[in-house]
């Protein structure tokens, strides 16, 4: 039985790796939502862009695994990016029932000027952290992430 005064947590808690993960995945999130705000765009857009231009003819059951979101997400910013004539959904060759996902070539313009958004971000994190620091971060990165696919 755990008694009201102990702390839930210890004193170190906010200084984990995987706490300072966090902060910076917020505060790069919140720089992206907010220049590529004047596109019209959020995040989760560009995302979706880059990932069906990355691999076209993804089904948006294969697209919420590998974003980790909901089908239903999915297909809420499917039917938007639809909508604004950048995605559209063709039927599967062989399996009629299955819709795959393709750029228009009003998605692939959407995308270039996104993705120029998102290297300006990449270069200002360079800049500031330093080019060598900024491939070691990336290694490192890498190697968190394989550690916890293997967890």
């Amino acid at each position: 039985m755990r008694r009201n005064d102990e702390e839930p947590v210890g004193p170190a808690a906010l200084d984990r790796v995987t706490w300072a993960l966090r902060r910076a995945e917020l505060a790069v999130q919140t720089l992206k939502e907010q220049r590529l705000r004047p596109l019209g765009l959020a995040a989760s857009h560009y995302t979706l862009l880059i990932s069906v231009h990355s691999e076209p003819g993804l089904t948006g059951a294969e697209l919420a695994r590998r974003l980790n979101v909901t089908p239903q997400a999915i297909a809420s910013l499917v039917a938007r990016l639809e909508g604004r004539g950048q995605v559209e959904r063709r039927e599967h060759p062989r399996h009629r029932h299955v819709q795959e996902l393709h750029l228009t070539d009003a998605g692939r313009e959407t995308l270039r000027a996104a993705d120029k958004v998102i290297a300006g971000i990449e270069q200002q994190i360079t800049a500031g952290v330093g080019r060598q620091e900024s491939t070691r971060l990336r290694e490192l990165l890498d190697q968190v992430a394989d550690v916890a696919r293997k967890a």
